[in-house]
């Protein structure tokens, strides 16, 4: 039988050890602006998950799991109709083929290491899309940690298959009417309860939050960038011309910019939730947004005209999320990536143009990302990586 110590290295690729390099800033972004009762909790977790990191025990037994759990590493398939269709060739770094459909068990393996390393006794998360939640409930199941899963009351109701996933995996779900009752609401009723109880995990999905999230959620998912950096270079002999992916929060995308990021002449491109395309009705927050504290960190929000956050709208409930992660803002700033809204018919109509060329059915979420490379490449004959952050079972069943 194959045991976490006898995986040879090279069978899978580790997270991007350049990411542990951040220590809560990206730029001007970033930090950590929290109430004092969460100061000593998060800074014993940021040093806890710097030494872990580091040691052979924790990287093997994340390796193993990765590979023989998760089912990594995930294909990069080449989707021959779509690039027909577009015009340049189209490579799919295929999430949606992980456990649970998603690029969240990425994080939540990882992040439930740390919680089993650390001895913790309760697992706490929020979730929109409901994928991070159900990723969450089964790593919690797998290490036998009691779990309970936030969610706004309306995401509840859009993702219902995702809510009795967490449940038949033992997760505790709790619901909250406050504000529009989604990802926003989730994330303040987590925190709260997290406020309350300092000794339980918070185990945050996005690339979001205070310092240390950022950071241990971009480590953690930048084994999809370090993955597909080689994959492509396997099946294309090159670099890609550009990257695409989703952005809500921001970890699946910045899970695959962190492998090319240092390659200059690699394009990095977010699509974020352009909801009915304007102002007040859309969760493009680094297109519409300013940045000001959110939730704990520095970065850009969507703000009313008073400079309070506000609401957003997406039919994509994993991006339905008026903030953003800190070093995407960065990225923004500096031109590293740019970023562009992707309207709610763009995005349905992606989902069904893949559907239909490739056999795949994607997240609403990732459906954005699909709608902006067909856009930006229509007939360009370049070379492309979009990642599919995650399969579309939970959204076939909507009412669009």
């Amino acid at each position: 039988m194959e045991t976490i110590t006898n995986i040879r290295e090279r069978e899978i690729v580790r997270p991007n050890e350049s990411m542990l390099k951040y220590n809560g800033r990206y730029g001007e972004y970033g930090g950590a602006y929290i109430p004092d009762v969460l100061a000593k909790p998060l800074e014993k977790l940021a040093s806890e998950f710097e030494k872990l990191a580091r040691t052979s025990t924790f990287q093997h037994e994340l390796i193993y799991l990765l590979k023989q759990y998760v089912g990594r590493p995930s294909p990069l398939y080449r989707a021959s109709r779509l690039s027909e269709y577009i015009g340049s060739t189209i490579y799919l770094k295929r999430e949606d083929l992980n456990h649970t459909g998603a690029h969240k068990i990425n994080n939540t393996i990882g992040q439930v290491l740390v919680a089993k390393h650390m001895g913790a006794k309760e697992i706490i998360a929020e979730t929109g899309a409901g994928q991070h939640g159900v990723a969450t409930a089964t790593a919690a199941a797998l290490m036998g940690i009691p779990c309970k899963v936030f969610m706004g009351a309306k995401d509840a109701e859009r993702q219902a298959l995702n809510v009795r996933r967490m449940k038949l995996l033992g997760a505790e779900v709790i619901t909250t009417t406050m504000g529009t009752a989604t990802l926003k609401d989730a994330v303040d009723a987590a925190l709260m309860y997290y406020v309350d109880h300092p000794d339980s995990f918070y185990l945050l999905g996005s690339q979001v939050g205070p310092h240390p999230y950022p950071k241990m959620v971009g480590y953690f998912q930048s084994v999809i960038g370090n993955e597909a950096r080689e994959q492509i270079l396997d099946q294309e002999g090159r670099l890609p011309n550009s990257i695409f992916a989703c952005a809500g929060g921001g970890s699946n995308a910045i899970g695959l910019f962190s492998g090319f990021l240092e390659d200059a002449e690699v394009e990095i491109f977010g699509a974020e939730g352009g909801g009915l395309g304007k102002p007040g009705y859309t969760a493009a927050t680094l297109s519409y947004g300013k940045p000001g504290v959110f939730q704990g960190t520095y970065s850009y929000c969507l703000v009313d005209e008073n400079g309070n956050p506000c609401e957003s709208h997406s039919v994509a409930a994993g991006l339905d999320y008026p903030g953003i992660s800190p070093q995407h803002a960065y990225l923004k700033d500096t031109g590293r990536a740019k970023y562009f809204p992707v309207s709610d018919d763009e995005a349905l109509k992606a989902f069904e143009l893949l559907s239909q060329l490739e056999g795949i059915i994607p997240a609403i979420e990732s459906s954005h990302a699909v709608a902006l490379a067909a856009k930006l490449l229509k007939n360009k004959k370049q070379l492309a990586i979009v990642n599919l952050s995650g399969r579309g079972d939970k959204d076939v069943e909507r009412e669009f």
